[in-house]
């Protein structure tokens, strides 16, 4: 089959490799219809490289249809269409049985302090073949799956995966007032989507999103979503929420930026360097002394009210980050972070996946592409070139 392959920083490529096959009686196989590029892919491609080998599976946001069950796998049969999350959980442990299904007690990646094993996405969460490609292995595929009906196109479901949870998520924990205010930090995928659904939810809420790309920001903006040009307000942001939300601050604040925010020349530098080292260096490096680009949430902890929330979506990886305790502390600011628990927001959020698809999902994706052309949307997103927001490939 074809599938993307990391090869190197910023380095993938699209390359023939085995066939999946069923390897557990738990697993399934399933015919990828459409599988999309995250942002978190970004992280592999530019940070994490060292805890990727030459050859891996990329990808964690699949569809498609089932083409082999294990004998161990009693709710899934050949032609079922399914959405597959991100991460692989069992439904049975403890952990499962709290709803946190990225803390999975049978896939979680111990020997890296990990959590759930995760599709397509690195040493630190499994290294399993990921979703990028024609066709994937789902272990403990009797949990691992969203069944969804045939007939509205793939866009209409895909987003199930991740892009729709993780938003919806990041939302539910900042935990706004519905006649209060949210911030959301960064509109890229999982920001415009946050944006989309706080606004939905609670119309009397005052939704602010941030950003510096012109077409994102024109995206928001084209919903009715009230936004900030961070490019014109520059290090003014926190003056600027102040006065939009009555001199206090946010009531809630998400941060869907994560760990390569732009406005951290010195982390972006430690960064840069230790990309340069040999792996065994840098994995120590980043295990140990690893720093974020920390802009995004430092403007967080600025632009929240006293005694407000927090929620941290975009994806961080450092283990030496300087955060400013007595600021948090004294502002009784609340955080609540993680990745997704995606199938604890499904039943929330099918509802949505109407005709009349208020959350904008059917024209979401902003490029579909022949999954050969991965290589080349893997740059253009990365350098925010071309108006590349939410990619789709097309195994």
């Amino acid at each position: 089959m074809r599938a993307v392959t990391w090869q190197d920083r910023r380095k993938v490529s699209v390359d023939t490799v085995p066939d999946p096959i069923i390897s557990e009686p738990t697993d399934a196989i399933i015919k990828v219809t459409s599988t999309n590029i995250c942002g978190s892919d970004l992280h592999l491609y530019e940070v994490l490289g060292a805890f990727m080998d030459p050859g891996d599976i990329l990808g964690h946001e699949p569809m498609g249809i089932v083409e082999e069950v294990g004998s161990a796998v009693t709710n899934l049969k050949v032609g079922d269409r399914v959405v597959i999350p991100f991460q692989i959980a069992c439904g049975h442990c403890y952990m499962c049985d709290l709803t946190l299904y990225t803390q999975c007690e049978t896939t979680q990646v111990r020997e890296q302090g990990s959590g759930a094993a995760l599709f397509g996405y690195s040493k630190l969460y499994g290294q399993v073949p990921g979703g990028q490609a024609e066709y994937l292995r789902v272990p403990h595929a009797d949990f691992t799956h969203i069944k969804v009906p045939e007939g509205p196109a793939d866009d209409r479901f895909v987003y199930l995966s991740d892009v729709l949870p993780t938003a919806w998520q990041a939302v539910t924990y900042a935990d706004a007032p519905a006649d209060g205010s949210l911030v959301v930090l960064g509109l890229g995928p999982i920001g415009d989507m946050a944006s989309r659904i706080a606004q939905y939810n609670c119309p009397d809420r005052k939704v602010i999103a941030v950003d510096l790309v012109p077409e994102r920001l024109a995206r928001a903006r084209a919903r009715g979503i009230e936004v900030v040009d961070l490019n014109e307000v520059g290090d003014d942001l926190g003056d600027v929420i102040r006065e939009k939300t009555g001199g206090r601050g946010a009531d809630a604040v998400v941060d869907a930026v994560g760990m390569e925010a732009h406005g951290s020349p010195g982390a972006s530098l430690v960064q840069r360097f230790a990309a340069h080292l040999p792996d065994p260096v840098t994995q120590g490096l980043l295990k140990t002394a690893g720093v974020d680009r920390l802009a995004a949430v430092y403007s967080a902890i600025d632009i929240v009210r006293r005694g407000g929330t927090i929620s941290l979506s975009g994806v961080y990886g450092g283990m030496a980050d300087p955060m400013p305790m007595l600021v948090m502390f004294d502002k009784q600011v609340q955080l609540r972070m993680g990745q997704a628990n995606v199938k604890k927001w499904v039943d929330d959020i099918l509802p949505l996946l109407t005709d009349e698809d208020p959350l904008g999902v059917d024209t979401f994706a902003t490029h579909r592409v022949p999954l050969e052309e991965a290589p080349h949307m893997y740059e253009i997103f990365q350098k925010k070139q071309d108006g590349a927001i939410k990619i789709m490939l097309k195994p």
